[in-house]
C-alpha cells in the first residue's frame, strides 16, 4: 500500500473533527502529491508528543527555526510505510529516544496550520508515543534544546496547537 493510500484510509477511519477531517481528505483528492513536502498547495506532515513512562510529563522540542516548543513531526519521506511510521520515525529521530511506542487506536488529533512560503499549509496528523524506562533524550540539528515539562507547565511554554494535542493524548491515556 502506498503513503497515499495509508493516508486516506487513516483520515477516513479518524473519529471527531469531521470538518477538518474531509479537509483534508478533499486535499489528497485535488493533491495527488499532497503527502510530500514539493506540494506547494500544501501537505501532509505526521508528528508524535512524547509522553514520559509516569505519564505525567510531556517531551518538547525547541524548534531550530521557529523558535518554539513543540511536539516532534516534520514531513513524509519515501521509505516512510504509513503515517504512523512517520510519526514514530520524527519523534524518533528529533527526539533521540530509541524504543518509543505508538498509543493504540491511530491518531490523537488534526492540526492544520499555515506556513511560510514557497508552501501555504501543513494538515499535520498527530500521534502519542510513549517513552521507555530508560529513555535518555539526544538533541538533534532540528532542536535548540529537548525538555521535560509536567502537564501543567505545558500552556506556558507552547502554543495552543500542542496544549490541545496534550488534552487529547491525556483524554486517550
Amino acid at each position: 500500500m502506498s503513503l497515499y493510500d495509508d493516508a486516506v484510509l487513516v483520515l477516513k477511519a479518524y473519529e471527531g473533527q469531521e470538518e477538518l477531517r474531509q479537509a483534508y481528505l478533499d486535499h489528497l483528492t485535488a493533491h495527488p502529491d499532497g503527502i510530500w513536502k514539493a506540494c506547494h498547495a500544501g501537505h501532509i506532515t505526521a508528528s508524535a508528543l512524547v509522553i514520559d513512562p509516569g505519564r505525567d510529563r510531556v517531551l518538547l522540542t525547541l524548534h531550530r527555526k521557529l523558535r518554539m516548543w513543540l511536539q516532534m513531526g516534520g514531513h513524509c519521506e519515501p521509505a516512510d510505510t504509513s503515517l504512523a511510521a512517520a510519526a514514530l520515525r520524527e519523534a524518533t529521530e528529533e527526539s533521540g529516544i530509541a524504543g518509543l511506542t505508538l498509543f493504540p487506536g491511530g491518531p490523537v488529533r488534526l492540526d492544520r496550520h499555515p506556513i511560510p512560503p514557497p508552501c501555504h499549509v501543513h494538515f499535520d496528523v498527530q500521534y502519542a508515543v510513549l517513552a521507555p524506562p530508560d529513555a535518555v533524550q539526544a538533541i538533534s540539528d532540528e532542536s535548540l534544546d529537548l525538555r521535560w515539562f509536567a502537564y501543567d507547565e505545558v500552556a506556558d511554554v507552547a502554543d495552543e496547537s500542542v496544549v490541545r494535542l496534550l488534552e487529547a493524548t491525556r483524554a486517550r491515556l
